[in-house]
């Protein structure tokens, strides 16, 4: 079974689980997921089956798309509500003015320190295995893409958003980072992946609708029209958003 499957991954597991659950559906062994979201993240999680896995780099490298919320009264030790809010004193709230000059100055080619709770593999380890007797861990900052960020929504102190970024790019240390240009606090409270280059949640497959389906030739991408879609010179960056912000 060679091909691809889009799958609108839900909350509350791990992107390993969402792909052990389809391998159950499937009865294909040798697959991959192109990306992993977090469990609290919803959204566009590609699995490629079969020799479809060779494609994974591929996938990883196209333009994903994100929507957002924030919150910039508090933060925590992951930057997202996963774990326990710690409150923080504002003492300017920022205007609309001031919001969107900061998330202009963060489109492009950027340097970003991922979270330190992150999958981001420290000495062949993922960085939120470490034990925290082990010390504080400093993690390099590396150049990432973010090729727009747009508010749909802002008031205090939550902001809905919409990105588009390159691969690698960590919406919470987005979060952080433009807290610690506004002099606020900053938290990722929801996120959804809304698109990974031609693959978009329309048109995601959920698990409830997979286990439903009459077989692969309903929710499969076989390899050949995967390889068409995915190949070099395909990439296109998604428009921004055209509603006022």
């Amino acid at each position: 079974m060679d091909g691809i499957i889009t799958l609108n991954k839900p909350t509350g597991i791990t992107s390993a689980k969402a792909l052990y659950r389809v391998r159950s559906i499937t009865g294909e062994r040798k697959s991959g997921h192109a990306g992993t979201l977090d469990p609290a993240a919803s959204g566009v999680l590609v699995l490629c089956l079969g020799k479809a896995t060779k494609l994974v780099e591929s996938i990883m490298n196209q333009p994903k798309v994100y929507r957002a919320t924030a919150r910039f009264d508090v933060t925590s030790e992951s930057f997202d509500s996963d774990r326990p809010l710690t409150a923080v004193e504002v003492s300017v709230i920022p205007t609309i003015e001031a919001v969107r000059a900061g998330c202009a100055d963060f489109e492009g080619v950027i340097e970003q320190i991922p979270p330190q709770i992150s999958a981001i593999k420290v000495g062949g380890m993922p960085a939120y295995k470490r034990k925290a007797s082990e010390g504080p861990l400093v993690l390099a900052a590396r150049p990432v893409t973010v090729y727009w960020l747009h508010i749909h929504a802002l008031a205090w102190p939550t902001m809905d958003f919409e990105m588009c970024c390159g691969r690698g790019t960590y919406v919470r240390s987005l979060i952080r980072d433009l807290g610690l240009r506004l002099g606020t606090g900053g938290c990722l409270t929801s996120l959804t992946r809304s698109r990974v280059g031609p693959f978009t949640v329309e048109n995601s497959w959920s698990l409830e609708s997979l286990r439903e389906a009459a077989g692969p030739s309903e929710y499969m991408l076989y390899l050949e029209a995967a390889r068409t879609a995915l190949a070099p010179g395909c990439i296109v960056i998604p428009p921004r958003p055209r509603s006022c912000g």
